[in-house]
């Protein structure tokens, strides 16, 4: 019994010494496996992972960032108008001009003929401006129109086989959509970010006279102006213009004109070498709730008119001071931003018709609009 139990104990010590040397060395043998660790793997090069889902923005960022160009611009240095007199330099010594002043910026091809859109104040009072292309090209621009009060402008560049970007509808956009910004901040090369429309319709900023900006929250920095905010198909959404920072840096607040005011103004600059507005010479205010409440009306719902140009095209056709107008050519104006806009729309020398209330009721006056840049006058109550 002795010897079997011996026996026995040996050949289990054996088989379980085999079990180990084969587990160990050659555990296929066994059915088993290595341990795994779970991973996410990227495709193998060369296989594209697809694009629906994933959140990816390549082909917007492709579609577009080749027809965004830096600007690069210089100044002459101011020279002292009297240091050509003998006598100032030999108390002041020569005077060295100081140096050079130099900026940088970005820009949006718009079309094969060459012609840029841009800031107005990334070019303003440049005495040369440098367009570098996305392809390394590079070429000396031509000013063919600025917009002050929009703050575009429009520059042309002779070069051939340009980038184009796709002009898209800005009117079409809404709160939450996605975009891009592309542009050249603080010009360490060409850059894309992402965000979406945080707000339409800002105005009242005092950037501009003309404000109608779109609100983003896609990151904007310095060199960034006039470059191009676009939507996920990669066309052209707005110009990117200005943002709100306490630091110079982007805070998340970054604003752009939308592409149908750009369109319009290059449009004209074209034609016309520059924009023509509309003008009926009135000094309006916001209605507050109190006045909204005397005329039975709520607020928000028109302009007060506070003051009339005296012979002015409004006074001509009867306004007066404390009508409210409510829309202007069949345009509804709910406050001051939306009254300057629908009025420098119009054309002038064209009668068009505005919506008024006054305390006796509602009515409909015929005004011929003047053109807008006229030297300023006194606008007085009548």
């Amino acid at each position: 019994m002795k010897r079997l139990w011996l026996l026995f104990a040996q050949t289990v010590t054996v088989l379980v010494a085999a079990l180990f040397v084969v587990g160990t060395l050659q555990p296929q043998w066994l059915g088993r496996q290595g341990a795994v660790v779970p991973v996410f793997e990227a495709p193998a090069p060369g296989v594209a992972a697809p694009v629906e889902g994933t959140g990816s923005f390549r082909a917007a960022a492709r579609a577009a960032s080749a027809a965004v160009v830096s600007i690069n611009t210089s100044k002459a240095p101011a020279n002292n108008p009297q240091s050509a007199d003998p006598w100032f330099r030999f108390f002041f010594g020569d005077q060295t001009p100081s140096q050079q002043q130099s900026g940088l910026g970005s820009g949006v091809i718009v079309s094969p003929a060459g012609y840029v859109l841009t800031n107005n104040h990334v070019i303003e009072e440049a005495d040369e401006i440098e367009v570098i292309l996305n392809d390394g090209r590079k070429a000396v621009a031509q000013v063919i129109g600025t917009d002050p009060e929009t703050d575009l402008a429009i520059l042309k560049i002779d070069l051939t086989d340009l980038p184009v970007i796709t002009l898209g509808n800005s009117d079409a956009l809404e709160i939450g959509d996605q975009v891009l910004a592309i542009g050249n901040p603080f010009g360490v090369g060409q850059t894309v970010t992402s965000g979406i429309v945080s707000a339409l319709g800002r105005t009242q900023l005092g950037i501009n006279t003309f404000e109608n900006f779109i609100q983003t929250d896609a990151a904007i920095n310095p060199g960034n102006s006039g470059g191009a905010l676009v939507d996920v198909q990669g066309q052209l959404m707005g110009i990117n213009t200005a943002i709100y920072s306490r630091s110079g840096g982007s805070m998340g607040i970054g604003f752009a004109i939308p592409t149908s005011t750009a369109r319009s103004v290059m449009d004209a600059i074209v034609r016309d070498g520059k924009v023509t507005r509309g003008w009926i010479g009135v000094e309006p205010q916001d209605l507050s709730p109190e006045l909204a409440e005397s005329f039975g009306m709520q607020p928000g719902t028109g302009v007060i008119i506070s003051g009339v140009l005296q012979n002015g095209p409004a006074a001509q056709a009867g306004v007066r001071p404390g009508d409210v107008i409510t829309a202007v050519a069949g345009r509804p104006v709910t406050n001051v931003a939306q009254l300057l806009s629908a009025v420098a729309s119009l054309q002038p020398g064209t009668p068009t018709t505005l919506d008024v209330v006054r305390r006796e009721g509602k009515t409909k006056i015929e005004v011929t609009p003047g053109r807008r840049n006229l030297p300023r006058q006194q606008l007085t109550p009548r």
